[in-house]
């Protein structure tokens, strides 16, 4: 079948174009999509030619990771449903993963409508909150992840360095949570998002020397969302002993992290990545009551047919981007 797609054509190219999809099976589902979010950073990485398949990165020798469609996050409305699938119907309102796609050179993607995908894929969405709000349903819970899987008491220090949307969402996890959460970042604006906790904008570098004269006693929980050894690194030495470390950035080739520093406190590590259905549908719950925000968090949308001028916005950084979604109907 035919369907309509973001392309990335070769490095720093992208078309809206018609692509081929398989015909759907009896345990998948089609739906027309009406709005997907981009991940800025992981599809950017993929705009670039910097990795080849989800957390890979793209290394001299390997294969030209192109054409591709990029993305795994949208929302819209059932239109077929396979013989062996339950609990869906038409015109059910659904969150949808990846896709199926033929001729790329990854055989699924997000940015693509009508969408053929698995039953396991796509989840009914609750009543309520406008079903934008759970179209970057994928990020959102990379943020959930990285907030849920600390042990922290509350009153705990947790430190979150970056000010992007992981970063957003794990600090309202951890808020949530009961930790004095402290949001570290480079954008006045986006810093003013985070309400339930304190914020600290740093472009200097010495971040660090600031948050240990503000807490003296360290911190319990630091997670690192931009993707920086050396941010973890800096995170380490703030850390009380049996601290937690949280990874959520994507560090390319260059992903050697020293253990032994870490082991002198007996630290933790989580390395966060992907998803799972069952941290999809909690993180669904928490956004359906609120707890976790992410309307506030779209800057900017555009037609599906200009998603060249939005990664163009996105890439020049020429003004305060957080969530972009893409509108298809």
């Amino acid at each position: 079948m035919k369907s309509n797609a973001v392309v990335f054509k070769d490095r720093n190219q992208m078309v809206f174009e018609s692509v081929d999809c398989p015909d759907p099976g009896p345990n998948q589902v089609v739906v027309n999509v009406t709005h997907s979010w981009i991940s800025n950073g992981t599809e950017g990485s993929y705009l670039r030619g910097e990795r080849i398949e989800g957390d890979t990165p793209w290394r001299p020798g390997d294969p030209h990771p192109f054409p591709v469609i990029a993305g795994y996050q949208k929302v819209g409305i059932v239109d077929w449903v396979g013989s062996e699938v339950t609990g869906l119907s038409k015109g059910d309102s659904v969150f949808v993963s990846v896709s199926a796609v033929t001729g790329m050179f990854e055989p699924r993607g997000g940015h693509i409508s009508p969408s053929v995908s698995g039953a396991g894929a796509v989840i009914k969405l609750p009543p309520g909150l406008d079903p934008v709000a759970y179209s970057g349903l994928v990020l959102t819970q990379v943020g959930f992840n990285c907030g849920d899987r600390p042990r922290l008491e509350p009153g705990d220090l947790a430190v979150v360095v970056g000010d992007g949307l992981v970063g957003q969402w794990a600090a309202q996890m951890l808020a949530s949570r009961g930790a004095n959460t402290l949001l570290i970042g480079r954008h006045a604006d986006r810093l003013a998002k985070f309400k339930n906790g304190e914020t600290l904008l740093e472009d200097s570098g010495a971040w660090v020397d600031a948050v240990r004269e503000r807490f003296p006693e360290g911190a319990q929980v630091g997670v690192d969302t931009v993707g920086s050894l050396q941010v973890m690194g800096q995170l380490e030495s703030l850390m009380k002993r049996f601290g937690h470390l949280v990874s959520a950035g994507f560090y390319g080739a260059e992903d050697r992290l020293p253990l032994q520093p870490p082991r002198y406190k007996e630290l933790s590590i989580d390395l966060v990545s992907g998803a799972t259905r069952e941290r999809l549908e909690k993180t669904m719950d928490l956004v359906a009551q609120e707890k976790l925000d992410t309307l506030s968090l779209i800057t900017h949308r555009f037609p599906v047919d200009q998603a060249a001028q939005a990664w163009d916005l996105i890439e020049s950084k020429r003004e305060t981007v957080l969530g972009v979604v893409l509108e298809w109907a």
